[in-house]
């Protein structure tokens, strides 16, 4: 179980060090752009051109883009520092109007609270429901952008309130509904008291540790233990890991979390180029109930909040099993002073069951071969809910994203059947209606940087001349030439894909390299497209986005999400309607769930699953997994001497 520390620099896309985050912070303050209320809102890796890491790199100069907020005005500064020369390279003076605002700090979180347990209507509001002000905790939740009187440029958080009633029970059964405070972060002041009346404050308890809820904890589970007495099977070194026939680079991202660098497939004796850079580049979480006290609730988790920022430290047996390898990771705290995030990313190979079999009575042959995968995860927790960001890589070329969702669904009150809006978990508690959407941003570079997509979906083929019996069926295929036209919806019943191949790499039967994007197609943003979030979360409106690549555009709802109006990211990317045929270009894939809760989401969660697939479509000339051998004696049939000879007890 070794767990690898970021602790030198051998490669331009190596983790960062905390002597690099140190080196940052005084730089900075070198420069003179550092005071008592200077806030480091974001450091993260400014990673250097494609064309300087192929074929391979000759120099590691390492750049931070740095977010400052100053606590006390309203502006901003966007800051690029090299450490390798210890200089500014640039900074940028941010408007807050036209801008939007930096993410969220963490000692914002508790200031919203402290600010309203002093406010006179905050506590009169407590009064009427007879709730003392030291028994209520309040969620600082991100503000929107919703045209409220007075807010336009000003730092705004929302409050709502869960009674607490002993410091380890969980709040969360206890929401405080109809009330809401408006708090301005920056003047520290009390915007807006709204109370719409007095809801009950549901009584039952939400404890899921608590014994008179669980009951006696079963006895019937024997010990699943799964081991790799010779060790895994990848090798790792400094952040660059190979395993089986895949090679890449881990990085890690306070606003992204896990990100993979170089994904490549050795074919042949030849590392061929696949994705260059692979992340989860924004979610947001929009929730559908119209109350006046939580319409404006929509929570963009990696723009606001920063995902990587809340990794947690995973523990061996508990969020992985195996042999584990792990990686810490280096952020930087609001002061910029580095912070360790110990076991941040878990990886480890699993058994996953049949990678392919065949029983030939022909050739009396009958053979079988185990798939595996290798599991390179983190989690993270925003607020209420939990998010495990999970990418597979499989024998067979397979790269697999997937998110697990847990955690405690966001509560209010319950108001009856006929408010649809809601469910109701438990007497009288309620949870909205909300969903989870995800844009995954693919830097594809298959083969090389030269790649095109098509839109590949079935088409029934009508009885007539060439199809008498009506039997027929076939594939359509409509190449997306430019950055509107690959502006694209799934739509299951017609099996739709998007294949991104490229035109000058061919296999053996000529035809151009590829991967199809296999999307789940679910339901994407369900508000209103007039409404502010429809403006703010435009990625989410589409399943497929497909842009020229351009270093610059990173984030699927740009760069400063807090309190932005709207129109940034991907609107704005696509705007010049950009030719992506035979071109460097980048995938953006939007998925996610849509959540109505119910009661066995209730006192938490089991785990909910989202994402998607990227399979190769000719990218190989045959099966790339003919040489996997067979499993030995010690994982198959105890009364034979392997897996190809009797497949009996192989089958999992």
């Amino acid at each position: 179980m070794p767990t690898l520390s970021p602790d030198r620099i051998d490669h331009p896309l190596a983790l960062p060090t905390s002597d690099e985050i140190s080196g940052v912070r005084a730089v900075l303050d070198a420069a003179g752009m550092l005071g008592d209320d200077t806030r480091f809102a974001y450091v993260g890796l400014e990673e250097p051109p494609k064309s300087e890491l192929y074929p391979a790199a000759t120099s590691v100069e390492r750049r931070f883009r740095v977010l400052l907020h100053e606590m006390s005005t309203p502006n901003a500064v966007d800051v690029v520092v090299s450490v390798t020369e210890r200089t500014v390279v640039s900074s940028v003076v941010l408007d807050a109007v036209r801008d939007g605002q930096m993410p969220i700090l963490d000692e914002e979180f508790g200031l919203v609270e402290e600010l309203l347990r002093t406010d006179p209507e905050w506590a009169a509001a407590l009064e009427r429901r007879g709730l003392d002000v030291g028994h209520v905790r309040v969620a600082p939740l991100s503000a929107g952008v919703f045209d409220y009187p007075g807010e336009e440029g000003r730092r705004i958080l929302r409050g709502l309130a869960f009674r607490q009633d002993h410091p380890t029970d969980h709040a969360w059964a206890h929401p405080v509904d109809g009330l809401v405070g408006f708090v301005d972060v920056m003047n520290k002041t009390v915007e807006k008291v709204l109370d719409i009346g007095v809801v009950p404050v549901p009584e039952e308890s939400g404890n899921f540790d608590d014994p008179e809820i669980t009951g006696p904890m079963r006895t019937t589970q024997k010990p699943i233990e799964i081991t790799q007495p010779d060790g895994p099977s990848f090798e790792v070194t400094g952040n660059l890991v190979e395993w089986e026939k895949w090679s890449f680079r881990v990085g890690f991202d306070a606003r992204e979390g896990l990100v993979l660098h170089q994904i490549g497939f050795d074919d042949k004796g030849t590392t061929r180029p696949i994705i260059h850079r692979a992340s989860i580049a924004e979610m947001v979480v929009p929730y559908g109930d119209p109350s006046p006290v939580r319409s404006w609730q929509n929570y963009f988790d990696t723009g606001e909040y920063l995902v990587g920022r809340y990794a947690n430290a995973l523990e061996l047996g508990c969020d992985c099993v195996g042999d584990i390898t792990y990686f810490d990771t280096v952020i930087a705290d609001d002061l910029g002073n580095p912070t360790t995030l110990t076991n941040a990313v878990c990886m480890h190979e699993e058994d996953f069951g049949i990678l392919w079999k065949h029983t030939d009575l022909w050739a009396g042959s009958q053979e079988t071969r185990r798939q595996r995968r290798l599991v390179i995860s983190f989690f993270t927790t925003i607020g209420n809910y939990d998010y495990g960001f999970f990418w597979y890589l499989y024998l067979d070329g397979t790269i697999e994203f997937e998110v697990k969702a847990t955690g405690i669904v966001f509560t209010s009150g319950y108001f009856g059947d006929d408010y649809p809006y809601s469910s109701q978990i438990a007497p009288g508690l309620g949870a909205p209606c909300h969903q989870h959407l995800f844009s995954a941003r693919l830097d594809m570079m298959i083969d090389g940087a030269t790649n095109s997509v098509e839109e590949v979906e079935t088409r029934r083929v009508p009885m007539g001349p060439n199809n008498p019996h009506g039997n027929a069926f076939a594939l359509s295929r409509t190449p997306l030439r430019t950055e509107s036209e690959a502006a694209r919806c799934a739509d299951g019943a017609a099996g739709r894909l998007w294949h991104i191949s490229n035109p000058n790499s061919l296999n053996r039967l000529g035809k151009p390299v590829g991967y199809a994007l296999h999307p789940e197609g679910q339901p994407l943003l369900l508000a209103d497209d007039n409404s502010s979030i429809a403006k703010r979360a435009a990625f989410a409106t589409k399943h497929l986005w497909v842009t020229q690549f351009d270093g610059a555009e990173r984030y699927a709802s740009g760069d400063f999400v807090n309190q932005h109006s709207g129109g940034a990211g991907l609107p704005s990317y696509v705007a010049g309607n950009r030719d992506i045929d035979g071109r460097d270009i980048v995938v953006w894939h939007t998925f996610g769930l849509t959540h109505f809760p119910r009661p066995e989401d209730w006192p938490i969660m089991p785990v909910d699953y989202t994402g998607f697939k990227l399979k190769p479509v000719g990218f190989f000339d045959r099966n790339p997994t003919l040489d996997v051998p067979a499993s030995s004696l010690a994982h198959c049939s105890p009364a034979t001497s392997a897996c190809h000879t009797s497949s009996r007890d192989c089958n999992g």
